[in-house]
C-alpha cells in the first residue's frame, strides 16, 4: 500500500477513560453508553466510528459524482453503528448508512451509492466482516 495518510489517536481507560490524537485535535472523554450500563456522559467508540464513517463515506459520494460529472444539490450520509453480541461470546458491529441526495433522480442517487461502496475505505476495510445496510433518498419524498 502507498500510504497517503497516517491518523494516529490513543486512549486510556477503555470505554470509560478519554481518547486523543497526537495533534491533539480530537480530544475526548469516553464513557460506556447508558444502555450497556454506563453513565453516557462521554462519548463512546460506536459513535466515533459512526461520525468517521458518515464523514468518510460523503467525502467518497461528492468525489464518485465529480468523477462521473454528476450535477448533485445538497446531500448528507448518516452512519448507525449498531453493537452486538455473536455466538462465541464477543462482540459484532453492523452498519446502516442512509445517503440523502437531492436534485437527482433515485436510479442516478442508487447508482452513485453503489460506485461510492467501492470506493470508500471504509467499507472496503469491511466488506465481509461487518453486515452493511444501504439506503438511499433522494430527498423528494
Amino acid at each position: 500500500m502507498n500510504v497517503i495518510y497516517t491518523a494516529e489517536a490513543t486512549a486510556w481507560g477503555g470505554r470509560n477513560g478519554r481518547a486523543s490524537t497526537t495533534d491533539g485535535i480530537l480530544d475526548v472523554m469516553l464513557d460506556t453508553p447508558k444502555e450497556l450500563g454506563g453513565k453516557g456522559e462521554g462519548t463512546n467508540p460506536e459513535q466515533l466510528m459512526a461520525a468517521g464513517y458518515a464523514g468518510c463515506f460523503h467525502s467518497a459520494l461528492l468525489l464518485v459524482a465529480k468523477a462521473q460529472k454528476v450535477e448533485m444539490g445538497d446531500s448528507a450520509v448518516t452512519a448507525k453503528v449498531s453493537l452486538g453480541a455473536n455466538a462465541e461470546g464477543g462482540f459484532v458491529i453492523e452498519v446502516a448508512l442512509h445517503a440523502e441526495i437531492h436534485d437527482v433522480d433515485q436510479a442516478t442517487a442508487d447508482a452513485l451509492v453503489e460506485a461510492t461502496e467501492t470506493v470508500c475505505p471504509y467499507s472496503n476495510a469491511m466488506r465481509g466482516n461487518v453486515n452493511l445496510q444501504l439506503e438511499v433518498t433522494t430527498g423528494d419524498e
